[in-house]
């Protein structure tokens, strides 16, 4: 999209090199909208995924990365008894706190850009025909619409994103509703869109969309 590179993550700068020798795309949407599952059938398809969010789950697990350097910043007992991030905990606190939550970030932040590089390169040299970012906050991050070719949105009514992530994550609908406000909001995510994925009918209708995608970024 955007030719300037400028205020890019110094990770994120590195992957400036795959410009031109494989398709970048970006792929969000909002919580719920079905990002995995969309993510899963491109891959299927030939794509090679990277899933910004796995890597997150991934450096706050036990033995994660970013778990030691969390309890010097938080404490302990923002860690559970399984040496992994306490989320439910930490999410509280990060949605009242702003400053909590930037230091959590330049945290996580860091090492989720490193191993997205990584994946990236390692991927880049197989046999695959583009590169898939899943990135939550893609748009909300400022940097990543610079470095993609192309943008795919994901998107589902909000109340079907609402039921989903109270069943998956186990969350009162305050609480998602709050994430929900914390996004960016629907018109301006399917407004910045090259392509949109209505995921609000059966597996069968939504694996249709997907290849019909997958072709068309086939040509890009």
């Amino acid at each position: 999209m955007a030719s300037t590179h400028s205020n890019l993550h110094p990770a994120q700068a590195d992957l400036r090199a795959l410009k031109g020798e494989i398709p970048l795309i970006g792929l969000t949407g909002g919580i719920g909208s079905g990002k995995t599952a969309v993510s899963s059938l491109l891959a299927e398809f030939g794509a090679g995924v990277i899933d910004t969010d796995l890597i997150s789950h991934q450096i706050t697990s036990p033995g994660g990365k970013a778990i030691p350097l969390i309890a010097t910043a938080f404490g302990d007992d923002f860690i559970n008894p399984e040496g992994a991030l306490n989320r439910a905990k930490m999410r509280a606190l990060v949605f009242k706190d702003t400053e909590a939550r930037q230091i959590l970030e330049q945290i996580t932040h860091p090492l989720i850009q490193q191993e997205t590089v990584k994946q990236a390169f390692e991927l880049s040299k197989s046999k695959v025909s583009y590169l898939v970012f899943v990135v939550p906050l893609l748009l909300e991050s400022g940097t990543w619409i610079k470095l993609i070719d192309y943008l795919v949105v994901v998107d589902c009514p909000e109340e079907t994103q609402i039921k989903r992530v109270m069943h998956r994550n186990n969350m009162s609908r305050s609480e998602v509703e709050n994430i929900l406000k914390a996004q960016t909001n629907r018109k301006t995510r399917l407004a910045a869109a090259n392509s949109i994925i209505e995921n609000k009918g059966s597996l069968e209708d939504l694996k249709l969309e997907v290849l019909k995608l997958h072709q068309d970024l086939l040509i890009i």
